[in-house]
């Protein structure tokens, strides 16, 4: 059984980073995206956000939450405390946009290392961690909802 392809605007995101070739340009195209961040809406979480939507590992202290939609996908929200955190603020841009009405199967799928081929293999250990603890916590979401199917 081969495993659900990955979405298609992640796929599209991805190979259009991949052109990014130079360090210096795929950074300033990362902080570009984050400057697009817009923060979880209060009639989805409101402050203090609850623990079970904090993403274990994140220096960045970035929750994530997942709204059903009526075509059995989610909308992605997220929050970012760290006003520094502009590789986590990035990632989430991204999930959102790559992988909110997105198969659920799909998003469940999506690897965790896809955070080295968007920011590249020079992350810290620390930083790499939290990030890809992001897209755990967005898979997690995913499968979820494809148990409550079930």
């Amino acid at each position: 059984m081969t495993s659900p392809a990955l979405p298609e605007k992640l796929e599209r995101f991805l190979e259009g980073i991949d052109l990014l070739e130079d360090r210096s340009e795929r950074i300033q195209a990362l902080i570009e995206i984050a400057e697009r961040f817009r923060e979880v809406p209060e009639t989805v979480a409101k402050r203090p956000f609850r623990d079970e939507h904090k993403v274990p590992a994140c220096e960045s202290q970035a929750y994530v939450w997942a709204v059903p939609r009526p075509d059995g996908t989610q909308k992605f929200w997220f929050a970012v405390e760290n006003p520094q955190g502009i590789s986590a603020r990035s990632l989430a841009v991204i999930l959102d946009e790559t992988l909110s009405g997105a198969p659920p199967a799909n998003v469940a799928a999506v690897p965790g290392d896809v955070v080295y081929r968007i920011f590249g293999n020079e992350l810290s250990m620390g930083k790499s961690m939290g990030l890809m603890s992001m897209v755990s916590m967005v898979q997690n979401e995913a499968k979820k909802l494809l148990r409550g199917r079930a």
